[in-house]
């Protein structure tokens, strides 16, 4: 659902305006649902950062180019703590700064979203 989410919003934008830039650092915004506490993490590419019980590790980042209409896309994978060995992640896949309805956390405590994309 998610592949296709992202191949039909590529579809839709003209030839220029595919082209991604990768990057290395993502920065994200971390909510606590319980305090209401809002958090700015800056994750390098394949460094965990914790928050709560969350690590999340960014695995990819993407950002438009500056002449175009700002968007950010990282696929991250982030896992709980609190959760059972054995349990699949809590969250493994791409997410969409400028729709981040289309693929996020479900978690009862944590909300993470993709705010950019930065070269460092």
């Amino acid at each position: 659902m998610i592949r296709l989410a992202l191949a039909l919003v590529l579809l839709s934008l003209p030839a220029a305006a595919q082209e991604w830039r990768p990057q290395r650092v993502a920065v994200l915004q971390a909510l606590d649902k319980v305090t209401a506490r809002i958090t700015l993490l800056r994750a390098t590419l394949n460094q965990p950062e914790r928050f709560g019980s969350l690590t999340i590790t960014v695995r990819s980042c993407f950002a438009r180019p500056p002449d175009e209409v700002a968007d950010a896309s990282a696929w991250m994978e982030i896992t709980d703590s609190r959760a059972a060995a054995d349990a699949p992640p809590a969250f493994r896949g791409w997410m969409f700064a400028q729709a981040p309805g289309v693929n996020m956390l479900q978690h009862p405590v944590y909300d993470i979203r993709i705010l950019e994309c930065r070269p460092q």
